[in-house]
């Protein structure tokens, strides 16, 4: 059985979501600390190559985000029931397997020393044609939780680790969540939080390297006490992100703390963007990821 395909550099010039023929394209198979502020020029613990970072830089600034379009009956209703499959990047030397119900999670491992690389989901776990507060006039909350079940040799002089967060596609799939537009993460080896930042991130939690721990990561959209919209006309959701180590919220930022002087943007995650669920990758890593709240820590 084949592995479903990643979204490299040919794929990412397809316009359109990739979502419309899933079926063909992946087989079947409490109190917060306050919010900090101090960021980084370089990660204290390991670093990508600098050309692996010109390359991503490049590759975003000529390869626009996908346009959100309205999913299928069909294809949203595999969303709704947890029926989300990984999308194994080319960079990646190991597999990630979805498990059969009930559980609907992932088992995957990347190789000894494996450089940075992205596992998405196959489907966006926010639609933002169905699923925005201005659609729905409700709240809309995307989770996912997962678990370190080994960490082995890394790539070069680094440690190993992984990140998990959210991003727009098409995303560079040598590149960690938060690290390019469009994407947002929390690394495990030093607990900073990225937004669109290729440098050393900004202080979060401490580290998450401890085997059998779970970390989860979620994205609230909510209607903004007062609408605004940018100079595409495009209505600005308020969002908040949270995070959790072994089903308890340890941290939160509102992701307009981000739009200063010393931050990136925040396009592609302001809920007018679809969003799916991504893991970071670098070095040896074991690990399980869950999409359903039925296997979750963190209780809703």
């Amino acid at each position: 059985m084949s592995a479903p395909p990643s979204y490299d550099e040919s794929q990412a010039q397809n316009k359109a979501p990739p979502y419309h023929n899933w079926q063909e394209a992946v087989p079947d198979t409490a109190t917060f600390p306050p919010p900090p502020v101090s960021g980084y020029y370089a990660s204290g613990t390991g670093n990508a190559s600098t050309d692996d970072a010109d390359r991503a830089h490049a590759f975003c600034d000529n390869t626009a985000l996908w346009k959100p379009t309205r999913p299928s009956p069909a294809v949203y209703r595999a969303v709704q029931e947890y029926d989300i499959r990984p999308v194994q990047p080319r960079e990646l030397r190991g597999r990630v397997v979805p498990q059969p119900p009930p559980t609907r999670e992932w088992k995957g491992a990347s190789a000894d020393r494996n450089r940075d690389c992205v596992v998405l989901t196959h489907l966006p776990l926010y639609f933002a044609a169905v699923d925005s507060p201005f659609e729905q006039q409700t709240s809309k909350t995307i989770y996912f939780e997962v678990t370190l079940l080994g960490l082995r040799a890394g790539p070069g002089a680094d440690q190993s680790g992984f990140s998990i967060g959210f991003a727009a596609q098409p995303y560079p799939s040598w590149r960690s969540p938060g690290w390019e537009r469009g994407s947002l993460g929390v690394c495990s080896d030093d607990g900073c939080r990225f937004v669109n930042d290729s440098w050393g991130g900004r202080d979060f939690v401490t580290s998450f390297n401890v085997v059998g721990e779970t970390v989860g990561i979620g994205m609230v959209f909510t209607q903004p006490d007062k609408i605004s919209t940018d100079s595409k006309d495009r209505r600005r959701c308020a969002v908040k992100v949270f995070f959790t180590r072994d089903g308890r919220r340890v941290g939160e930022w509102d992701l307009h703390e981000e739009v200063d002087a010393d931050s990136g943007s925040v396009e592609g995650l302001e809920g007018d963007y679809d969003l799916y669920g991504a893991i970071g990758l670098f070095g040896g890593v074991d690990f399980t990821a869950c999409f359903s709240p039925t296997g979750w820590r963190w209780r809703p």
